[in-house]
């Protein structure tokens, strides 16, 4: 029986096979939005084992093996490693047709070069094997990276992150570069006022400043965002359910921050108001500094309020959202347009129903400046898999420029999810290979092998200012 997946997975024609091995495989990885830890690379630190590479923290394999029917204890509670690993591969056979039965066995081939099947006959053995290599100086964090020709990596962090493993990074003269990207979600969550007083008391700590007044915050946050920038952050990223768009605020805004630092609880529409003024303010700073935005919009999380109180936020128990999107898109873009303060964007939707929404939205405020400035993020969460890109790529050639698409990203906690991007590469290849096949683009190599080198690399390394 051949090995699977096998060399030409997921690319159905010749055209395709030359499209993915000349110009699609060949080309570094920029990995521009991910959750992996700096401290990690910093430390190059060496996994024990196959499970806490590749277990702890994925939620998406933990949702798999809950409805597998598999007890917490083995996804986010006190068994030992081995057995997590064993009920993962007691779960993998149940997981055929869903993406994670590809990118298992993608990581398990490209990382670790075993070609078996995981299932409950084989976990010993590869989880042997690969803890194995683990624990060797050629399978250390950094060379994980190296393995997949990773050129670039942005980490996820938070305004009053002291970016110290950042600085260790660079100082090491590690040849990847490790850039922090601003994540100011928790400095714009204002519905528990006891949590955000909390973290406003540890924002004014990394600031160097008493917060007291709503300009206070702003000035924290600019103080915070110089430090970024100053240690290479060219990026931001907001997740969010949706945009909120309330404008002329004005002394109002200082009010309601005033309620929020004496304890008050906020009704929903003063809320809005704040997260309206909040990233507002945010954006300005972004396109002052010249940096990309993202906005991640249309989760709906923590859906189970039970296990949210055991095992906390980001464990596998959200969900896509199906709030409008349309409107307070447009006008949160419209206004920031207007004052001719908006930055280069990239907008990300977890619903499927927004695909042509999205695509269509990016279109009305290119200016000419930049090629591709508003970008439509790649499929992600929930849709970063075959038929969510597929759909993603049809929607975006339809309706915009394909071509000036900065590609894909990993999006992910764990060291091994790199071959995501081999995953999109070789669904982009096959698109475009078959049509060039079925004679609906033209049969000439180089042009459209030009156009999936510059979707793989070539374009996010010209658009973003690292």
């Amino acid at each position: 029986m051949k090995p699977f997946p096998d060399k030409h997975f997921l690319l159905h024609g010749p055209r395709a096979i030359e499209l993915f091995d000349q110009f699609a495989a060949v080309q570094p990885i920029i990995d521009y939005h991910c959750h992996l830890n700096p401290k990690d690379i910093a430390a190059d630190r060496r996994f024990e084992n196959l499970s806490q590479a590749w277990l702890a923290g994925d939620h998406y394999k933990w949702r798999a093996m809950r409805t597998n029917g598999i007890d917490e204890r083995f996804c986010t509670g006190d068994a030992d490693d081995y057995e997590k690993f064993s009920k993962w591969a007691e779960t993998v056979p149940y997981t055929l047709r869903n993406p994670l039965y590809h990118w298992t066995h993608l990581e398990l081939q490209r990382y670790f070069s075993i070609y078996k099947l995981l299932n409950p006959a084989t976990a010993r053995e590869i989880y042997d094997e690969a803890s194995m290599k683990l624990n060797t100086s050629e399978f250390s964090v950094r060379n994980l990276l190296r393995k997949m020709k990773v050129e670039l990596v942005c980490t996820t962090d938070d305004p009053i992150d002291s970016l110290e493993h950042h600085r260790k990074i660079r100082e090491d003269h590690f040849e990847i570069s490790v850039i922090p990207a601003w994540r100011p979600d928790k400095a714009i969550a204002a519905e528990d006022v006891t949590t955000y007083n909390r973290y406003l008391d540890k924002l004014s700590e990394a600031a160097g400043i008493e917060i007291t007044q709503f300009d206070d915050l702003l000035e924290a946050l600019q103080i915070r965002h110089d430090y970024f920038h100053q240690h290479g952050c060219r990026i931001s990223d907001h997740g969010l359910d949706r945009f909120y768009i309330k404008e002329n605020l004005k002394g109002e805004v200082g009010s309601i921050f005033n309620k929020l630092r004496r304890g008050l609880l906020l009704d929903h529409h003063d809320v809005k108001k704040f997260k309206s003024a909040m990233l507002y303010h945010l954006a300005i700073m972004d396109h002052e500094k010249n940096w990309v935005q993202q906005y991640h919009i249309g989760a709906m999380r923590n859906n189970n309020s039970k296990m949210f109180n055991l095992v906390g936020a980001d464990t596998g128990f959200d969900s896509i959202g199906d709030l409008p999107v349309a409107e307070s898109m447009s006008v949160f873009l419209d206004r920031l347009n207007r004052e001719e303060k908006l930055a280069k964007t990239i907008l990300y939707n977890l619903n499927p129903a927004d695909n042509e929404v999205y695509a269509t939205m990016t279109g009305n405020f290119q200016d000419g400046s930049v090629p591709g400035k508003i970008q439509w993020g790649a499929g992600w969460w929930f849709l970063d898999q075959k038929d969510g890109i597929e759909k993603h790529l049809n929607a975006l050639s339809s309706l915009g420029l394909l071509s000036r698409f900065v590609g894909m990203l990993t999006d992910s906690r764990s060291f091994l999810s790199f071959p995501r991007h081999e995953y999109f590469r070789r669904i982009l290849c096959n698109i475009l290979g078959n049509e060039m096949e079925r004679g609906e683009l033209p049969d000439d190599i180089d042009l459209v092998g030009r156009m999936v080198s510059a979707i793989c690399y070539q374009n996010a390394r010209k658009y973003f200012n690292f």
